[in-house]
């Protein structure tokens, strides 16, 4: 087969949907599929071969002013259009609800191309970065004014309550993402607790449940015993809709009950910067490492090194580092939101803590530190939890979806005012 991705996102830049994209091309590939990736061009960095069976095609692009990662990807629809006449693709793929999935979609109606998208991210849930407030970069401004503080106490750090389901930012741009995923013939979910929240949005296209899956070979484990200076690990992209503030928050109360303890964040983004302000501010920087970008290739070697791991993130599809981590023998703490609590089992291989509640957090990392025995039962039961995400069984399944949407023969096409406006480029100067 022939597979067509879109996306907003991708290699060089490392996050949990270019590093899915890229798995399951890849092993694809080996299997004598071929794949076109059509992704922003980021500069440095920049390639456009994979294999000999996976080529990328790179579109300019701006960045959104609130999350400089985040790019916008001008329009190019002769690009698209000559990319698509000559790979002749028999499966379009859609990876983002941004601009780039938007062109996707548009394609494949025009185009009469039988379609998928994947729910890896929640966008509703990254509503701050649509405000004014980020827009405008006053997060930064108030971190500066911050530093004249010479001290801070944790109930000040309690921001305004942003798991807000009624944030009319959040229900427009559910409405958006969930009308560019219903033009697909079929959506893909990495979890069965997404799938379900899906459904409840609305969504009316049929939903398969597959995992982002991981390569189990890579990131192994054994189990664990408590240590006596137990090692707390984070790693992700530090970005706000992670939450790390919030982890920060439960560690300052960690290190109350459990002095010994320690923290590392492993990751880069947009967030750092505050959150080294914060520790500081807190006292406790001399517990916490911030290391700032591993290469992915390297983090195998690192998980096994800690004894816990922590996520307050809320906007959880799967939680690729989660998986990582439990895979590795690690316990986990993570909170009551979307995918997380189906690799976190609450009293199985760890807790799940409400939402944003920093003392709860704290409360159950610290039970599992101070018993031995519940800590190696949790060990175990996560090297149990991370085998059903073995990446073969995902790639045999993703293909299998890929061959019956391929199937689709003859798909009608479809004329739109977007597929109108977005055919005007006639001396394809956008490209």
């Amino acid at each position: 087969m022939k597979i067509l991705y879109f996306s907003d996102t991708f290699l060089p830049k490392i996050d949990g949907v270019a590093i899915s994209m890229r798995n399951f091309a890849e092993a694809l590939a080996e299997r004598g599929h071929e794949f076109l990736i059509c992704c922003p061009r980021y500069g440095e960095g920049d390639f456009d071969r994979m294999g000999d069976h996976i080529r990328l095609e790179r579109f300019r692009s701006g960045y959104l002013p609130s999350y400089p990662d985040i790019k916008v990807v001008l329009p190019s629809p002769s690009k698209i259009k000559r990319a698509i006449k000559e790979f002749q693709p028999d499966l379009v793929h859609i990876h983002t609800p941004g601009l780039m999935g938007v062109y996707g979609i548009n394609a494949t109606e025009k185009y009469g191309i039988p379609s998928i998208g994947t729910y890896h991210t929640l966008m509703s849930e990254q509503d701050m970065y649509l405000s004014f407030y980020r827009l405008l970069k006053l997060d930064k401004l108030f971190m500066r004014i911050g530093k004249l503080n010479k001290k801070i106490k944790i109930k000040d750090l309690v921001k305004f309550e942003k798991f807000d389901k009624f944030n009319i930012r959040k229900k427009i741009i559910l409405k958006i993402t969930n009308n560019l995923y219903d033009r697909c013939d079929l959506i893909i979910s990495p979890s069965h607790l997404i799938k379900k929240q899906l459904e409840e949005f609305g969504l009316k296209k049929p939903v398969a449940v597959i995992s982002n899956g991981l390569d189990l070979s890579q990131f192994k484990g054994s189990p664990k015993t408590l240590s006596e200076s137990p090692k707390l690990l984070h790693v992700g992209r530090i970005s706000y809709e992670k939450n790390c503030d919030v982890i920060i928050n439960s560690f300052k109360l960690i290190i109350e009950k459990i002095p010994s303890a320690t923290l590392t964040i492993i990751g880069d983004g947009p967030a750092l910067a505050s959150l080294k302000v914060q520790a500081q501010k807190l006292g406790i920087d001399q517990a916490i490492t911030f290391t700032g970008f591993i290469d992915r290739a390297e983090l195998p070697n690192h998980y096994p090194n800690y004894d816990l791991f922590l996520t307050a993130s809320t906007m959880e599809t799967q939680g690729l580092v989660i998986l990582e981590s439990v895979a590795c023998g690690l316990p986990a703490v993570g909170v009551d939101s979307f995918a997380i609590p189906e690799l976190v089992h609450d009293g199985v291989n760890g807790f799940i803590a409400k939402p944003f509640d920093v003392r709860d957090i704290a409360e159950k990392t610290v039970r599992i530190l101070e018993d031995p025995a519940m800590y190696a039962s949790f060990s175990k039961e996560s090297l149990k939890i991370s085998q059903s995400h073995e990446m073969k069984a995902c790639v045999d399944r993703m293909e299998e979806v890929y061959r019956s949407v391929a199937d689709q023969k003859n798909k009608k096409k479809k004329r739109s005012i977007l597929n109108t406006i977005f055919s005007l480029d006639p001396f394809g100067i956008m490209g």
